[in-house]
């Protein structure tokens, strides 16, 4: 891949692991389909007292987010943990942020794709799941789920949705990924890549 290749822009927050882990299967699908490639991106903690400055790369894992990462990307999976049924704060703060984007129109018509892990099975996968969505909807962004001609999605005993692939961490977040979950990122990735292509023309 070349500087001008397209690109899936893969953005999450992860605080034990499990988020992040999701983001690189996800990214692995997206590599998987030929002429596009993924970006790994992640967004640093804020404090609940004053807006913390991070160093401007972090000390391990994906680089930090900018708006040209979101702005020229081809499409977006956006991850996160679930916090009461709702998106990470550091993920929406990055988000809230966007408005910018929003005027000129940037992301309208990009394909984008969301997934989350919590701690036990009624969480709130799927209330973060469907609150990630809103802002992207209101970017003009098209959202893409999983099929169920993705069979883990009947099977699975964990995570998975038809909103997008989630994963059961446990009580202690330390539960490995289950195979169902890791295909089911797999097929996420892939299926948002394929579709970035089509939407832009590169494919019949």
């Amino acid at each position: 891949m070349t500087e001008q290749s397209p690109y899936i822009l893969v953005l999450y927050y992860s605080r034990h692991g499990a988020t992040a882990e999701m983001a690189q299967r996800i990214a692995r699908g997206i590599n998987e389909v030929g002429g596009i490639e993924a970006r790994l991106r992640t967004v640093p903690a804020i404090s609940t007292v004053c807006e913390a400055v991070a160093d401007t790369i972090p000390e391990d894992g994906a680089l930090y987010c900018t708006e040209d990462d979101l702005r020229n990307c081809a499409g977006l999976a956006l991850g996160s943990p679930t916090r009461f049924g709702n998106m990470a704060a550091p993920l929406k703060y990055f988000i809230d942020g966007t408005s910018g984007l929003w005027l000129s129109g940037a992301l309208i018509n990009k394909p984008a794709s969301v997934f989350s892990s919590t701690s036990s099975l009624h969480g709130g996968q799927e209330t973060t799941l469907l609150s990630m969505m809103l802002p992207l909807l209101h970017h003009g962004m098209v959202i893409s789920g999983i099929p169920y001609s993705e069979s883990e999605l009947l099977s699975t005993q964990a995570g998975g949705t038809p909103y997008g692939a989630t994963h059961v961490a446990g009580n202690d977040s330390n539960l490995p990924l289950t195979e169902s979950e890791l295909a089911l990122c797999l097929a996420q990735g892939k299926r948002l890549a394929s579709l970035a292509l089509k939407l832009a023309g590169d494919t019949p």
